[in-house]
Order: C-alpha cells, then sequence, then structure tokens
C-alpha cells in the first residue's frame, strides 16, 4: 500500500501579489523581498570595489570601522535584542585581543606568545571571551536596566587592572604588545602582495579580509536574530516576566545573549588590534565601551544594518573632525594650542552631541533615517 501523503509546501502568494506573505516562514525569510536581494547584492558589490577607488589612509579607516561592526553586532544582540544593558563589552573586546596576541604572537619576543596560525586564535580569541560571558551572564538573571549597567560597568575597571599587572602577557601600561600575524592560507596581509591575481597594497588586502569576516559575522548576526532564539531575546526584552510565563527560559536566554555578545566581540578585539599592529591595557578603557553603545545608539538598536551604519560612522569621526578642524580656527589640530579647543575635546564633544540628538530626535538612529528616505521613495509621489 503506498502513502498518498506529499510533504507540505508553503502556500504560494496569490498571482498579481508577490509581496504578500502567507507563511511565517516567509515573513521571516533572510531576504524576503526582491528589493532586499539586489539591494544587498548591490551594497556587496559596491563594497568589493572599494579598495580601487580610496586612497589607503581612507581604506585603512573604512577596514578597522568594518572590522568594528562585528563587535556593533555583537553588543546589539545583547542589548538591542535581548535588552541586557551591557557597559562592559571593552572587556570582551580586550579578552579577545590578548588571546588573539598570545596564542599568534611571537614565541621569541619579550611577552608570552605561541606562534599559533589565523585559523587557530581568531577562533580562539572568540571562544574565550564567550567563556568569559558564560560567567558574566548568570549575573544578568538577577539584574535588570541600571544595576545591570553598573555590574558590566565593573567588568571594565577589572579588566584594565588585569591587563595592567598581566606583564607577562599584556606588557604592561605604557609598554604593550604586538598584535598577531595576518596571515591566513598561505597569504600574508600585513604587506603587498597577489591575491587572485591582483596586485594589491597592504591595506586592500587587510580591507577585503575584514569585508569577507563581517559579511560571514552579518548573516550570523541576522539568522541568529530571525531565528527562535532571536525571538526569544525580544520577549525578554520587552517583558521578561510574560515572556517567563509563556515558557521562555530565562536563565538560558540572558546566559545566551551574553555569550554570543562576547563572541562577537572577541573575534573583533582580535582582527581589529592585529590590523592596529600595537595596543596596551589603556586601550580597553570606559571609553571604549561608549564607543561601541554609541555605535548601536547612533546606527540604530536591534537593527544589524545599523549596527554597521553606525561603526562606520563612529570610527570615521576622528577624520570627519580633523576636516572640520579645518575649517574653523578655534578649533586647533593639536593639543599644542592655537585655538579655543583642540580636535581631541571636539571630537569628545561630537560623541556627546550626537547620542543626545539620535536619542531625542531619531531614536532609531541612522538605520531610522534610511527607513524614511526609502519609505517616502517607495511611495512618491504621494505624501501618505
Amino acid at each position: 500500500m503506498t502513502s498518498t501523503l506529499t510533504p507540505r509546501r508553503a502556500p504560494r502568494p496569490p498571482r498579481g501579489r508577490p509581496l504578500l506573505r502567507t507563511s511565517y516562514a516567509q515573513d521571516m525569510g533572510l531576504l524576503n523581498t526582491p528589493a532586499k536581494r539586489s539591494s544587498t547584492a548591490l551594497v556587496i558589490l559596491a563594497a568589493f570595489t572599494v579598495p580601487f577607488f580610496v586612497t589607503d589612509d581612507l581604506l585603512l579607516i573604512f577596514t578597522l570601522g568594518l572590522i568594528a561592526s562585528v563587535g556593533a553586532i555583537g553588543l546589539n544582540l545583547v542589548t538591542g535584542y535581548a535588552g541586557q544593558v551591557s557597559l562592559g563589552h571593552a572587556f570582551f573586546l580586550g579578552i579577545g585581543a590578548y588571546t588573539g596576541a598570545v596564542l599568534g604572537g611571537d614565541p621569541e619576543g619579550s611577552v608570552t606568545g605561541y606562534g599559533l596560525p589565523m585559523w587557530i586564535w581568531l577562533p580562539a580569541a572568540g571562544v574565550v571571551a564567550a567563556v568569559a560571558g558564560l560567567i558574566v551572564g548568570p549575573v544578568a538573571v538577577r539584574l535588570r536596566g541600571l544595576y545591570l549597567a553598573i555590574v558590566t560597568l565593573g567588568l571594565v575597571f577589572l579588566g584594565e587592572h588585569i591587563f595592567r599587572e598581566a606583564r607577562t602577557f599584556t606588557g604592561g601600561p605604557g609598554v604593550g604588545r604586538r598584535g598577531p600575524d595576518l596571515e591566513l592560507f598561505g597569504v600574508d596581509f600585513a604587506q603587498a602582495g597577489t591575491l587572485f591575481g591582483l596586485g594589491l597594497s597592504r591595506d586592500q588586502q587587510q580591507y577585503l579580509l575584514a569585508l569577507v569576516f563581517l559579511i560571514v559575522f552579518a548573516f550570523l548576526g541576522r539568522n541568529i536574530a530571525r531565528s527562535g532564539v532571536g525571538r526569544a531575546f525580544s520577549a525578554v526584552r520587552d517583558r521578561d516576566v510574560a515572556a517567563a510565563v509563556i515558557g521562555v527560559n530565562l536563565t538560558v536566554y540572558k546566559v545566551m545573549a551574553f555569550a554570543m555578545s562576547s563572541f562577537f566581540a572577541g573575534v573583533a578585539g582580535a582582527l581589529y588590534y592585529a590590523v592596529v599592529g600595537v595596543f596596551e591595557p589603556g586601550a580597553f578603557g570606559l571609553l571604549l565601551s561608549i564607543q561601541y553603545l554609541a555605535m548601536v545608539l547612533i546606527g540604530g538598536v536591534a537593527t544589524i544594518s545599523g549596527s554597521i551604519m553606525g561603526a562606520l560612522f563612529i570610527t570615521s569621526l576622528p577624520r570627519i573632525a580633523q576636516e572640520i578642524a579645518h575649517l574653523f580656527p578655534v578649533i586647533s589640530t593639536s593639543t599644542a594650542g592655537g585655538g579655543i579647543i583642540n580636535v581631541f575635546q571636539f571630537e569628545a564633544i561630537l560623541y556627546g552631541l550626537l547620542i543626545i540628538g539620535f536619542l531625542i530626535f531619531e531614536p532609531r538612529g541612522l538605520f531610522g533615517i534610511w527607513m524614511r528616505i526609502r519609505n517616502y521613495w517607495k511611495g512618491w509621489p504621494f505624501s501618505y
């Protein structure tokens, strides 16, 4: 006897209504409209052509912005999607950076190093940071809001002390240590070379490497956000008591959010300071946590695209501040004087004004501005 049962398929949208979604799977699709698929492909294609049209100094800024985007996506997972306010992101970035530097560092150097290849030290940096997140995660179950923010802020000060005193691994303040070598599958990204038959400079190779990693982690973050785990994060964020009533295990998902966020931060920290080259314990202070929080707030909370926009913008802000300083004599381009304020003070002022301005006038950040522009042109010439 043969079975007449056939696999159940998602219903097709009615003829003439290709964008009408008739199943939950269609609504939660990764790229669920032709416009999203085509625009994503165009953005990725344009991103791959950038290194052939901009100078190396700008390319380095873009490279650091792409790597910072990975860390910003991680912070958005725990703060934007899961609603767990964290000011300790710098701690996990530092753990990732030093794990990568120790495992991939020079074995004959003045500080500890094992000379392991990149395909080992980079994921290991994420795993070690994730383990630290698993340790911190249970604390998040008992705390929320301001109390959780203060506890994670304490991690930054604790991390600064550990990084300062562990001179065997970190080199100590004022000395620091070199990042690991950027060499993967026989390609040395720390010097000019040939990649896929193209002669590329060091900055061009590092940009392309950072872009590939961002694409991988952006799709990973988006898949987490649209999965059952991501929906549980949103339930915990919106009303944790109600989430617990309907069966969401608060302990499991809060710990999971911290672990995932820490993994992203660890990878970003290791890769970022491998590109920078030399770093010291003072790099992982409160200011770094504030910068990443600004990336999320200015880019857009609970959006992967917003994390990337915010990271690129904040990373480019020092260069923007310098260009503005050249236009106004009251802003000195150095600390030696010559103006009412110097460019570094002006940059700090911009940070504060941007955070305040976006929170008041555009809480959805740069992503919200993009949505306004997109919706305007979708409805043009009608204004309603």
